[in-house]
């Protein structure tokens, strides 16, 4: 597997649902000589969606690994979802990427998974390029969707490519081809080859002047990053395109700017330029900063490591397909070489884990390739891992480095499931483990009625497991209605003094522990405990066991309910000890009476999901679609007009949504389409609290 790697691109592709992903991948993999003929999507047939619910769905489910070579470029694509519930596959990819193509609809422009994927690249500092697809549609819009990309992502997109007509073959003026505005020719794709074969013409003379202004418009952006590019100008010479290219790949790879392209991939056209950008303005591995993370041998100290094979093998585990003959893990590489029959260190866990075997991943396994080493910048599939899971480091055994994991977004809806008999709770148990380990957003608890809860992120998530378990596991489960997944937090910021004075055992037990609880969202852990304590107050082992048992009190449930707590900030103020009274079990037992006390005084708060709505629908519906949002406690953000078609942001609690997409094709006989995204949690009215309340 030895490559060059400044040839090497590791890219995702990455947008909302229907906007042409998997497509643009098909048509990636067909001229590029990985295949032989262009899957679609409506027949089931794409490379990417092998899986039995992707193809009766017509949608893409989970990330798919696909590699192949474009010209001198090595390409390791990652084909990701664009349905919100499956977020956290876009999320995990991102992690491990270099640079991403993004693709935008010509008709719907900025939606809202649109802009989740953007913020999620924003995040992972992942630079990117933009494809405008589907000019070819009715409505399509080149110039506003490019005006929206800047205004709701806050981005810097810059059109290196225009459309020659937008919309449908019948209209007055129908998207045929497109014009590069570096070298200034007309690019047409030959429909007799599905596209394969382009030609550069010259720019009708009817198009000459409308190009000359957005190459004009290209090149003030691009003077404001190099000065050679503005003294050409100024001097009102020729720039050469060689120039103008290497200007555009610094500007992206310092995410200043994402160049814009065009095209149709159904229709094939436009692809192969977007193939020639992810070579020429996408970074590879040696363009990428070191990866950071610490030793935590050497009391957590800074470590970094160079895109480069002479450093101590580091990578990340970022998916996990569970199978019953050895998990297959998929490691991104990011330093030195790992080799098959090695052994490397898990340090999370503390663990070192056997590397059996090394796989060069495909979509579907009847392509996965057997190789013997992978070098940095590699992502590759592994068998004989134990106990490495999604967001685990794998490291060189002598030199120990321990990466940043992978946060996934929480869930916001639940299924009760009851096995009907123990044969098949075995069973269960059994699979659930399993995609347990496939899906890290899939959660598990147990119920004292015998029912075991799944909690997912949307109904649809719940639907693809329900399907799984009963079809792919011939499994004999009852699965219930779909319930919230409520969180609960507190009103007020507290003081509170938790005590312990009682006898265990004939021993006399004392401890007095002062802490501040109060809201407080992190964004990242559901309660966040902070020690405060005056240094020498408390022995150091009582401390540490009081700040463990309200770790382990922030993982249960609140006050109205019982629901998971969330959005909670507790702090050591202090206490007291006596030398002869004072245990680790007085200080859990002060701490967890501190705890209740903080959350009954507090003031209890039930916390319910509030969803973010983006409704497409046509004009004559609009006032039907806010007067029923208005009965689901909606509140409207805003609604605008995208040619002929209105849309509307709103935000609504979660309860009221289910079977929305029901109810959105009766309000507009079929002709709406929307998406559902979380967006927070916030206070329960008292109907639900009353609802709920123990």
């Amino acid at each position: 597997m030895t490559r060059r790697i400044d040839n090497l691109r590791n890219i995702g592709i990455i947008a909302h649902i229907d906007a042409g992903k998997t497509t643009v991948t098909e048509h990636m993999l067909y001229y590029s000589g990985a295949k032989h003929r262009v899957g679609m999507v409506d027949r089931g047939t794409t490379e990417p969606d092998d899986d039995p619910e992707e193809q009766e769905r017509g949608i893409t489910i989970y990330s798919a690994c696909l590699t192949f070579d474009w010209n001198d470029v090595h390409v390791n694509l990652l084909d990701t979802p664009g349905h919100v519930d499956f977020t956290a596959e876009v999320e995990r990819c991102l992690r491990v990427l270099d640079g991403a193509v993004v693709v935008f609809s010509a008709r719907e422009g900025v939606e809202a998974q649109s802009e989740t994927v953007w913020r999620q690249a924003d995040r992972y500092q992942v630079p990117r390029i933009v494809f405008i697809n589907k000019m070819d549609r009715e409505g399509a819009d080149f110039e506003g969707t490019l005006d929206e990309i800047g205004k709701r992502l806050a981005s810097s997109p810059v059109a290196v490519q225009i459309p020659v007509g937008e919309g449908p073959a019948h209209t007055n003026n129908p998207f045929r081809a497109v014009i590069d505005l570096i070298d200034m020719k007309m690019l047409v794709f030959d429909p007799e080859t599905g596209g394969e074969a382009v030609s550069a013409a010259d720019i009708p003379e009817d198009r000459l002047e409308t190009a000359a202004l957005w190459r004009d418009a290209m090149l003030e952006k691009l003077y404001d990053f190099n000065d050679e590019l503005l003294e050409l100008a100024l001097q009102e010479e020729q720039i050469p395109g060689d120039l103008i290219r290497k200007v555009i790949r610094e500007a992206t790879l310092h995410q200043q700017m994402q160049p814009v392209l065009c095209g149709s991939a159904l229709r094939g056209i436009g692809v192969q330029p977007v193939l020639d950008a992810v070579a020429a303005y996408l970074p590879s591995p040696l363009d990428r900063p070191p990866v950071e993370g610490i030793n935590i041998k050497k009391k957590d100290k800074p470590e970094r490591r160079k895109p480069d094979p002479s450093e101590p093998f580091c990578g990340l585990v970022f998916k996990v397909l569970p199978a019953k003959t050895g998990d297959v893990s998929w490691v991104r590489i990011y330093s030195g070489e790992l080799k098959a029959n090695s052994r490397a260190l898990n340090p999370g866990k503390e663990k070192k884990e056997n590397v059996a075997q090394l796989w060069r991943i495909r979509a579907t396994k009847k392509k996965e390739e057997r190789i013997d080493r992978a070098q940095t910048g590699d992502i590759v599939g592994v068998i004989g891992l134990r106990n490495s899971i999604t967001g685990d480091t794998l490291c060189d055994t002598k030199a120990p480095i321990l990466l940043e994991s992978i946060q996934f977004p929480e869930t916001v809806i639940s299924m009760a499931i009851e096995p009907e008999s123990a044969t098949e709770r075995d069973k269960l148990a059994g699979t659930l483990d399993m995609l347990l380990r496939q899906d890290p957003t899939v959660k598990v608890a147990s119920g004292d009625t015998g029912q075991t809860l799944i909690s997912g992120m949307g109904e649809l998530h719940l639907e693809v497991i329900k399907h799984r378990l009963s079809r792919d596991f011939n499994l004999k489960v009852k699965f219930h209605k779909p319930q919230v997944s409520y969180r609960e937090t507190i009103q007020d910021a507290v003081e509170v003094t938790g005590e312990c004075h009682r006898q265990v055992a004939g021993q006399q037990l004392f401890a007095k522990l002062n802490m501040r609880i109060e809201p407080f969202d992190s964004g990242q852990r559901p309660v966040t405990v902070l020690n405060l304590c005056p240094p020498g107050s408390l022995p150091d082992a009582l401390l540490t066991a009081a700040i463990e048992e309200l770790n382990s009190c922030g993982e249960g449930g609140g006050h109205v309910a019982g629901f998971p707590l969330s959005k909670l900030k507790v702090t050591v103020l202090g206490g007291e000890a006596h030398e002869d009274t004072s245990t680790d079990a007085a200080f859990r037992i002060a701490a967890s009476d501190a705890f209740d006390k903080g959350l009954e005084q507090g003031g209890p708060v039930l916390l319910e999901p509030i969803m973010r709505l983006d409704i497409l629908t046509p004009e004559d519906y609009l006032g039907d679609f806010v007067g029923d949002l208005q009965q689901r406690r909606a509140i409207i953000v805003r609604t605008d007009n995208r040619g002929q078609l209105s849309a509307i942001e709103a935000h609504a609690p979660l309860r009221e949504l289910f079977g929305y997409s029901n109810a959105m094709r009766s309000l507009s006989q079929g002709r709406a389409s929307c998406s559902i995204e979380p967006l927070h949690y916030a206070a329960a009215p008292p109907e639900v609290v009353k609802e709920y309340r123990i």
